[in-house]
């Protein structure tokens, strides 16, 4: 397999597999013909474990193409159903890491707001109030791991749990509450022009067999933004 295309496995067994989604790779093959991860892992499986005729690999969840992090994926119908209804039932542990912009005081807080999302231009608006019959609420709570400063202005180190999964949420709420992620080209200020600050580091579930909880997390990583906080 190209080297190019190997995807990142922290965990595998014959019921799971658990890899790393760099930024800017799909989770799922669309239209645009850019590498995703269902392809890539499907190719993995296939050549390491000499796979004759098609690979079954069941994606359970997605995160958006700018987004890097932890996914799993099931390599059996029975475990793609049992962490699917995990998932359904919020029972899944799923941290996210951000940089954003300034100086947060807060320790830790919890953002509720609503989510409007225009489907034609692919951007989420963030309201106090439903702005008509298609606004969701959305809440996540954030905490404060660390402050530092890059190119002469303060930026803050996050973790975020989503409490509701709305499109873009942790992206439009921040910069709604007054503190974008550095690289977000549709919600940010143009602080930072590389890929965007926001990880999903952490995920948590019950292995659909041994029935175990079991957590992946990625490091921080010591590149752009990221590197202020080393």
């Amino acid at each position: 397999m190209d080297a190019l295309k190997r995807p990142e496995v922290i965990f595998e067994d014959n019921q799971i597999i658990v890899a790393v989604k760099p930024a800017g790779v799909l989770s799922q093959a669309d239209d645009s013909g850019m590498p995703d991860m269902l392809t890539m892992l499907k190719a993995y499986i296939k050549e390491k474990y000499n796979k004759p005729g098609n690979v079954y690999l069941g994606l359970l969840h997605r995160l958006d193409r700018p987004v890097s992090g932890v996914m799993v994926f099931a390599r059996t119908s029975k475990a793609a159903s049992r962490i699917s209804e995990q998932i359904r039932k919020r029972e899944m542990t799923k941290i996210y890491r951000a940089v954003v912009e300034g100086e947060m005081e807060e320790t830790e807080g919890r953002l509720e707001n609503w989510c409007t999302k225009d489907g034609k231009h692919n951007i989420t608006t963030v309201s106090d109030r439903p702005l008509n019959s298609e606004s969701k609420k959305a809440a996540l709570r954030y905490r404060l791991i660390d402050r530092a400063e890059y190119k002469g202005k303060m930026i803050s180190l996050i973790k975020v749990e989503l409490e509701t999964g709305r499109s873009h949420q942790i992206r439009a709420q921040m910069a709604h509450c007054g503190h974008p992620l550095l690289g977000d080209a549709k919600y940010g200020t143009g602080l930072y022009k590389g890929d965007i600050c926001l990880q999903s580091c952490l995920i948590g579930f019950k292995h659909p067999v041994k029935n175990e909880y079991i957590e992946f997390e990625m490091p921080l990583q010591m590149e752009g933004p990221w590197a202020s906080f080393a």
